[in-house]
């Protein structure tokens, strides 16, 4: 649904969380049992309207129409990559003009046959960010999503893919348009919803946020125990190059980032992912190697080695493959577990760093200072 003047003055029941849900069922002297239905016609039936919820009355029915509805974002299109890579473009439901774009990665056994079905989505309009490589941060910031928001992707794309594939979703990456720390209630929560066996149910083992290294937020996971995994994005392994292409690095250094992530390992006693762009003749020597094998000794960890989608108007470009092959013996000669992702969806730009809205779109906010 749309927003407008009529629903403006009721609540939308997408911003409330399963706990605001309960209490608002409460309210309506409801029996609990009344909060579970809805909350699995908004999230695991990813209904639009009330008249669809048929296990209510239509008394009560009536009733939540008058006081409530219920937003969805809204399709505006889908590309398809030679590889399977499919981007979905969505129109938020308050504002035409805000945009966001989700990614649906399938990988495939030799026989042809879909094995994962690995959903990377988007918590915020653009990023604030600015890092130099991205092309959402290029955008700037417009505005946070909701854990609805947030979920509706996630609905969509494995509705798409029970009817293309026959089989759910296996994974969810939070590495899309947005900071995900940067909206870190509407992404927990977002991730609390999908896991819920009333909703996707997906395994929380099958969820990673990322996170550029906003250290009081990476703290916070470990202390609230959070139960998906971390992935960190490094792209430069001393301070001098990250503070050159990642602006968060000039506040909050590798010094503070370290700290961090021993923190959130002795609270947690779980593994991080630290994702690596590998830029031509920048990060790309044998001494970053070295130095990127000395930050992953810090704690139990791996390196996902990214080979870069190359953004127009970005100076950096992909690293060439003698240099990633000298990069790559100098880890194994340190015993630093990486492995080397190659880029998808670079013809319809759905890969790393290539997802923004093109479209005439206003400058958003920034840390960058140009």
């Amino acid at each position: 649904m749309t927003v407008t003047n009529e629903t403006k003055e009721k609540i939308d029941l997408k911003t409330l969380s399963a706990s605001e849900l309960s209490v608002f069922a409460g309210e309506l002297n409801l029996q609990s049992f009344r909060a579970d239905q809805i909350f699995q016609w908004l999230y695991q039936k990813g209904v639009s309207r009330f008249e669809e919820m048929t296990n209510l009355s239509k008394d009560l029915r009536a009733k939540l129409e008058n006081i409530a509805y219920i937003s969805r974002i809204r399709l505006l299109r889908q590309a398809e990559s030679e590889d399977g890579t499919v981007k979905f473009l969505f129109h938020l439901a308050d504002n035409e003009d805000y945009k966001i774009e989700s990614v649906l990665i399938p990988d495939f056994y030799d026989d042809g046959v879909v094995n994962r079905l690995t959903v990377c989505v988007s918590s915020q309009v653009g990023c604030v960010f600015g890092c130099e490589f991205c092309a959402t941060g290029k955008m700037g910031f417009f505005r946070n999503l909701s854990h609805g928001e947030i979920v509706d992707q996630v609905q969509y794309i494995n509705d798409f893919c029970e009817h293309r594939y026959g089989k759910k979703i296996t994974n969810i990456v939070y590495m899309g348009m947005g900071e995900p720390l940067h909206n870190y209630d509407a992404v927990t929560e977002s991730a609390r919803i999908i896991t819920d066996e009333r909703s996707i149910d997906l395994s929380p083992k099958r969820i990673t946020v990322s996170t550029v290294g906003l250290t009081k937020q990476i703290k916070k996971l470990a202390d609230e125990r959070q139960p998906f995994n971390l992935a960190i994005s490094l792209h430069a392994a001393n301070d001098e190059k990250r503070d050159e292409i990642m602006p968060i690095n000039n506040s909050m250094g590798l010094g503070e980032l370290k700290e961090a992530v021993q923190h959130y390992y002795a609270m947690l006693h779980r593994p991080i992912t630290y994702e690596y762009l590998l830029f031509d003749d920048f990060n790309d020597s044998p001494q970053d190697a070295r130095e990127l094998a000395n930050i992953v000794q810090w704690v139990p960890s791996k390196v996902n080695i990214i080979m870069y989608n190359n953004v127009a108007g970005v100076e950096l470009k992909r690293a060439r493959e003698d240099r990633l092959d000298r990069f790559m013996k100098e880890l194994i000669k340190h015993d630093v577990r990486a492995t080397v992702r190659r880029s998808r969806g670079d013809d319809i730009d759905a890969g790393c760093g290539q997802l923004a809205i093109k479209e005439g779109q206003a400058k958003g906010k920034s840390i960058r200072k140009n």
